[in-house]
């Protein structure tokens, strides 16, 4: 277990789902420089007595470090949430110190501190800005933070468009802090999301429909070919089944499942909140007045109750945050074969070099491939 230390202690800190063979941290050179920032400003230490907010703290490092102040956490990541519940935990901080929100809730009324760890996501930060610009004011303390890497001219445009004037802290550590003086009255508060994409005419059975991406989504504005590549090969079955959209993003692949068997019960599952907003837009504005499906924030399938899934259909993703694995698509692989009946078929989609087919044959015993293009492949599972 790595210790954060800072001038408020030292904090035991861990990603979720906690994995000792894991070399990445719960924090990194960005988190360390807010908050000795927060500490060692040249003009005293940042007030923090009033309402504070942190947009996008990963693991939950930035809370748990501020947790005495009382902030409000708002996150996109079920993950992150479990991660900073674990690690408010593991310093005997009471989980009530700190206020969960998810980027779907609605944000506090009034912000005196605003900080920011820059997502991934540009689009994200432009959703999330816009959300919590009506509680800013001319006093809010503004500051962001993120790697080098991760700080661009465009995210510095996002900060003075929609709060006001902003600048950028030397570099330390290979890491950079955003300082943003928000201007009284209101700017431009025209938020451009979620977005409606109309889907191709050779998309399956979702041709010509529109899907809802919220913010931050993959593939907000095109339809990726991987998922084409499944859609176009969706498998024909009739009757009442269970069917889970794992990782559903948008929710086209599980609304394609629902349109092909009118009975099949489908569930939608992903970790991101914004991912599920969507999937749930998605489905509710392409399906009959009364249609029901499930959306569940989890990782993966686990918790899922064992043999219940009939079809389980699968675009993992092979990032997380900024580094490359395949950690998570291993967590659904065994997530989904726990979750499906024997005879239950998963159906995954990946890049041709990630090798998924070596893995699903040492988990199931069994693997063929069902179409490919020069890019992708797309894989059939059977549990035994």
């Amino acid at each position: 277990m790595e210790r954060l230390t800072t001038a408020r202690g030292d904090f035991a800190l861990a990603r979720f789902p906690e994995d000792p063979r894991d070399p990445l941290r719960a924090w990194d050179a960005a988190d360390e420089y807010l908050l000795r920032h927060l500490d060692e400003r040249e003009d005293g230490p940042v007030d923090l007595s009033g309402s504070v907010v942190v947009l996008g703290d990963r693991w939950g490092a930035l809370v748990t470090a501020l947790a005495g102040h009382g902030p409000v956490q708002i996150s996109d990541s079920f993950l992150g949430r479990r991660a900073t519940l674990a690690n408010l935990e593991r310093n005997g901080v009471p989980a009530d110190a700190v206020r969960l929100r998810t980027t779907r809730e609605a944000p506090p009324e009034r912000i005196d501190v605003l900080l920011v760890r820059v997502p991934k996501s540009l689009a994200l930060l432009e959703d999330q800005l816009h959300r919590l610009a009506p509680a800013v004011h001319t006093g809010t303390v503004v500051v962001g933070a993120g790697m080098v890497t991760e700080i661009h001219t465009s995210t510095l445009r996002l900060f003075e468009r929609i709060l006001g004037p902003t600048r950028t802290s030397l570099a330390v550590k290979k890491a950079r802090l955003i300082f943003c003086t928000p201007e009284p009255g209101p700017l431009r508060k025209d938020d451009p999301w979620p977005r409606s994409l109309r889907l191709p005419a050779d998309s399956g059975v979702v041709s010509g429909l529109t899907v809802v991406s919220h913010a931050g989504v993959f593939s907000a504005d095109r339809l990726d070919a991987g998922t084409r590549l499944l859609l176009r090969n969706l498998p024909a079955r009739t009757g009442a089944e269970h069917v889970v959209d794992l990782g559903c993003g948008n929710g086209v692949i599980g609304l394609a499942a629902a349109l092909s068997n009118p009975h099949a019960e489908v569930t939608f599952v992903d970790e991101s909140y914004q991912a599920l907003a969507s999937a749930e837009a998605t489905f509710l504005a392409n399906t009959p007045a009364g249609a029901v499906a499930r959306f569940t924030a989890a990782d993966g399938m686990v918790g899922f109750p064992p043999g219940t899934a009939d079809l389980v259909l699968n675009n993992p993703p092979f990032h997380s945050h900024r580094g490359r694995t395949d950690a998570t698509a291993w967590r659904m692989f065994n997530g989904a074969r726990a979750g499906l009946r024997r005879g239950g078929e998963l159906w995954v989609v990946g890049n041709r070099h990630l090798g998924y087919h070596v893995k699903l044959r040492r988990l199931f015993g069994n693997c063929e491939v069902v179409a490919s293009d020069p890019k992708f492949v797309l894989l059939r599972a059977v549990k035994k």
